[in-house]
């Protein structure tokens, strides 16, 4: 019997992104008492994934999967992996789970709070952090899951939570006194979610600001009421109470929106960028200061209002909804593309920090 188990991981450079390093380390066999091995089968990366790592020690993203080298870290991507051994009553070989991966072709994990929906992974140096990212949920048990939709459901679903939140966020708030939300990066997966979620339902107006090349496609989507480029920013009139949505974190955007609206702009809501890598630096603008969005901590408040169960449901709902938008065969807003090993992700990534990836493409890489 084998007493290591090879595992192959892709490494971040923490300050150049787009800079990453396959290496390989021995993972020791049998495993300990409460540990579970998964063989990881696929992860979704998008822009998100270098929000993420662009966040890395504000967010303590690097945190999750630490590599005992302080310059390298491992991107944290969702992904589903399969138990090849356990010591843990509960969790099986060969079950299917869901959840916050490395990229990596193994990792072991501490199994606690073990049921029915699935487990924790209680590994000490994840006590302190956020625990939504600690699930890990049990497929064969999980109401969203559904095995024809897998890929949507990695690229969607950690998008989408931030854009269900989001844009309950704004309803539970009241649009901040708003008449139209202004949604940078409009084109994006997390902002066009949003604006599904909140088209229609509410007496606000949409405003998807995009650029000249993702015009048509933002149009297309049929969720925003209006298209506007950016260098016809100005053109929008500047008494409307405005709320400002950004998925950019173009500073120098952000500066535009804040001078042109100036005291009409009633919230600045930064919901993350790939592009942008500092963290809401402060800036001299006129109206109201940037706050940062951070999905957990209204998931945490809906909880407490509606119970995990109801927040559940809805979720899945309205994902379920979203899934079936997105790949409707007559007008699909995305397009799947599986890629194989981690040569082909180290290219994505760095695709993906340049920005030069397609809005109606999302990616799949199948760890072989």
């Amino acid at each position: 019997m084998n007493n290591s188990v090879t595992v192959t991981r892709l490494l971040t450079c923490k300050n150049a992104l787009n800079q990453s390093r396959v290496d390989t380390i021995e993972q020791p066999l049998p495993l300990g008492d409460g540990e579970v091995l998964l063989k990881i089968d696929r992860v979704a990366l998008t822009t998100n994934n270098i929000t993420y790592a662009a966040f890395g020690d504000a967010m303590q993203y690097w945190d999750f999967f630490p590599t005992q080298d302080p310059d390298w870290g491992h991107m944290p991507a969702w992904g589903f992996a399969d138990v090849v051994a356990s010591t843990v009553a509960g969790v099986e070989t060969g079950e299917r789970f869901y959840g916050y991966f490395p990229i990596a072709s193994h990792i072991k994990m501490q199994a606690v709070r073990v049921s029915p929906r699935g487990f924790y992974d209680g590994s000490e140096h994840r006590a302190t952090l956020t625990s939504a990212y600690n699930q890990y949920m049990r497929c064969s048990n999980d109401a969203a899951y559904v095995r024809a939709d897998e890929n949507y459901q990695l690229i969607v679903r950690p998008l989408f939570i931030t854009s269900f939140m989001g844009a309950d966020f704004l309803q539970d708030n009241n649009f901040f006194g708003a008449e139209q939300v202004l949604v940078s990066s409009a084109s994006s997966k997390t902002a066009y979610g949003t604006a599904f979620c909140l088209h229609g339902k509410y007496d606000v107006k949409l405003l998807g600001l995009t650029s000249g090349r993702n015009r048509e496609f933002v149009e297309g989507l049929g969720c925003y009421d209006e298209t506007v480029t950016y260098d016809a920013l100005e053109s929008l009139a500047q008494d409307w109470p405005t709320l400002y949505l950004d998925f950019s974190g173009d500073e120098a955007l952000r500066s535009k929106v804040h001078h042109h609206f100036g005291s009409s702009l009633t919230y600045d809501c930064f919901a993350g960028s790939a592009q942008n890598t500092d963290f809401l630096r402060k800036l001299d603008l006129p109206g109201p200061e940037p706050k940062f969005y951070f999905a957990p901590v209204q998931i945490k408040k809906r909880n407490a209002d509606w119970g995990h169960d109801v927040v559940n449901q809805r979720f899945n709902d309205a994902q379920l909804r979203f899934i079936r938008r997105i790949s409707d065969p007559e007008n699909s807003w995305m397009r799947v593309e599986e890629t194989h090993g981690f040569t082909a992700a180290q290219q994505l990534i760095d695709d993906l920090h340049a920005g030069r990836t397609a809005p109606f493409n999302g990616y799949v890489v199948i760890i072989d």
